[in-house]
């Protein structure tokens, strides 16, 4: 079960060569979570462990971004994104996160599969302003519409520029 942690404007920062690695079941309950997870957000094994992967969501993040995210791997597609995790503690952490399907020998999804690593500085910096207009779509729209209505903006904005958010966000560096 989530609890509510209070947000601190606290950021981790991942080193260099540190590699957070997940897996979760179809519903998005984690299923795997190397040490590095554990440490940077500060979790116990048995407290991630079939837990939903969003216990390190951070209200800074736009639902219109999971909602494209989760749209890209249920099309069997990977995706890579730009995220801003919470820790237990409350403080935050940026990754860049690869995350893709995740099959049997039969070839059947069981789940997915993810690898963060550290994202640049100027790509957090490129994101934050469009996931703050995002978030203000969001509460504009309300909870029911939120999650569609931030990323039909993105989609439109990424468009109008003649990119997509998988192109704008390898662009950014990481």
């Amino acid at each position: 079960m989530k609890h509510a942690i209070l947000p601190t404007d606290h950021e981790i920062v991942m080193d260099d060569n540190d590699f957070i690695v997940s897996k979760t079941d179809l519903k998005g309950r984690i299923t795997y979570a190397n040490r590095v997870f554990m440490k940077i957000a500060r979790y116990t094994e048995s407290e991630l462990l079939d837990v939903q992967h969003n216990i390190i969501r951070h209200p800074d993040m736009p639902r219109g971004v999971f909602r494209l995210l989760w749209n890209t791997i249920e099309s069997g597609e990977e995706c890579f994104a730009y995220v801003k995790n919470l820790a237990k503690t409350g403080d935050y952490y940026w990754v860049f996160a690869n995350v893709t399907v995740d099959h049997d020998v039969d070839g059947q999804p069981t789940g997915y599969f993810s690898v963060r690593r550290k994202p640049s500085r100027e790509g957090i910096q490129a994101v934050i302003p469009v996931y703050q207009e995002m978030l203000r779509i969001e509460q504009q729209a309300g909870p029911r519409d939120a999650p569609d209505a931030s990323m039909s903006w993105l989609v439109e904005l990424l468009t109008s520029k003649g990119t997509t958010y998988e192109e704008f966000i390898h662009t950014l560096g990481h």
